[in-house]
């Protein structure tokens, strides 16, 4: 069910779930003029901020009970907050409309949208485009789970404006009418299969980004991937292919080291400053949506020569008596680590771990063989990842970030890479992959030449 801006005047809204998307949500509906009322499963002491904001705005913080959503004219979650949880089946039974916090924003962004959903790459890609549109003077804002939630976007969306979104599954199974212009497939594979339940549950919640596409759309979909190539049936809109094996039109292939678009050059994939295949794999996906949006080719391909990168994706942190340390923490789940691995030569000391998706380890066997000099496990999975990575390579169990670096450093030598890309969750140890990465940052940069102390103040 869609909701007018005239329906929430007076309506009554619960907003489930007080993390970032939530709290964005009740401000969006506060300033339209709704009743609004806020729930969480945490207490006002374990969520202080949260607590402070909605104090401030004079909204009320009840506890999360299975009745919660009954009465209500409307009810906005929160993508961490599972689709099925009681308490939104309960609403649903009683006829009450439950959206997501990304349906929410939807109604009310103006100028046009370009989504980008996948297992892997999303926030890279997303960025890259809205570095491309801004470095060729098209006006665009960027956002969703890449960092600023949508309803946060809405009062700096303007008519003509692109808004350039990551979306991930836990936003798109609540959408019924958000619709992108341009919405993009970058690749599938097995993740939050804990929340989800099977591969083909996960794969129809990205699917469900193309099925409210309409004839004047795009979808821009990777055709060397089954499940994405499965999407161009769903969507309405018309497809754009981007390959790294193969010709496709209309689209963007990679030819002997050459990415074009259709028939024209656009740049040779060493200029790419991003290491890695799926980096490259990233810019042909960015490079099909930027030239959809308006941009010109030329000045896209230098967009690219001039992209920094993106915190905790492969990001150098520093080299220090010979050996390089690089930030993966972004690599939460098996095949992000394997695309980690690959970008790297060999000499590895790679850290594993942390809060299992129930995920299969068993792939990391052959990549890890013969190119890393020894898997650093930490976390709840280690156990796990030691059972199915058991005999194809040097395993140390280490618990936390510290220890393997410490581990590391009095076993590398000069030419060695230390990389975290853990294919697991972080939330056993950190809030979030963010706090992960910074924290292996600042241990890294803690280091000293020449000593081999415990890192942990």
């Amino acid at each position: 069910m869609q909701v007018a801006r005239v329906e929430l005047i007076g309506a009554g809204v619960l907003v489930i779930g007080m993390a970032r998307s939530g709290l964005a949500a009740v401000r969006l509906l506060a300033a339209q003029g709704a009743r609004v009322t806020a729930c969480d499963q945490k207490r006002p002491e374990e969520i202080p901020d949260a607590a402070a904001d909605l104090a401030q705005l004079g909204v009320a913080l009840i506890p999360q009970t299975p009745d919660v959503g009954l009465n209500r004219d409307l009810v906005v979650v929160s993508p961490g907050v599972p689709a099925d949880a009681e308490p939104l089946a309960n609403a649903r039974r009683a006829g009450v409309p439950v959206i997501g916090e990304l349906e929410l924003a939807s109604y009310f962004l103006k100028g046009r949208t370009i989504a980008i959903t996948g297992s892997n790459g999303k926030t890279t890609t997303t960025a890259l485009v809205g570095h491309i549109l801004r470095a060729c003077g098209i006006p665009a804002q960027v956002g969703g789970n890449i960092g600023t939630a949508p309803a946060s976007m809405v009062d700096s969306s303007r008519p003509g404006q692109w808004n350039v979104l990551e979306v991930s599954s836990f936003q798109l199974e609540t959408i019924s009418h958000f619709r992108a212009d341009i919405g993009v497939a970058l690749n599938l594979s097995p993740d939050h299969l804990d929340r989800h339940g099977s591969m083909e549950t996960y794969a129809a919640a990205k699917s469900r980004l193309f099925r409210t596409q309409r004839q004047q759309d795009w979808a821009v979909l990777n055709a060397d991937d089954p499940i994405c190539l499965s999407y161009a049936s769903i969507s309405r809109g018309r497809p754009v292919w981007f390959s790294l094996q193969r010709v496709v039109t209309p689209g963007v292939w990679l030819n002997r080291g050459t990415i074009l678009f259709d028939d024209q050059t656009v740049m040779q994939a060493s200029e790419i400053p991003l290491r890695g295949l799926h980096n490259v794999e990233n810019v042909l996906a960015a490079t099909a949506a930027a030239r959809l949006a308006g941009a010109d080719l030329k000045a896209l391909a230098g967009a690219v020569k001039s992209f920094p990168g993106v915190e905790h994706r492969l990001e150098f942190v520093r080299s220090l008596a010979g050996v390089d340390y690089f930030n993966d923490s972004k690599a939460t789940n098996v095949d992000a680590a394997l695309k980690a691995i690959q970008a790297f030569p060999g000499s590895l000391w790679v850290i594993l771990g942390g809060k299992d998706k129930d995920s299969d380890f068993t792939p990391l066997r052959d990549a890890l063989a013969g190119k890393v000099r020894a898997a650093l496990l930490i976390g709840a999975a280690a156990s796990k990842i030691a059972a199915q990575l058991a005999g194809a390579v040097e395993l140390a169990h280490c618990g936390a970030i510290e220890n393997a670096l410490d581990y590391a450093w009095r076993h590398a030598k000069p030419g060695d890479t230390v990389l975290l890309a853990p294919a697991c969750a972080s939330f056993d140890q950190f809030e979030n992959f963010e706090y992960r990465g910074r924290w292996f940052k600042q241990c890294v940069n803690r280091l000293a030449e020449g000593s081999s102390e415990e890192v942990r103040s």
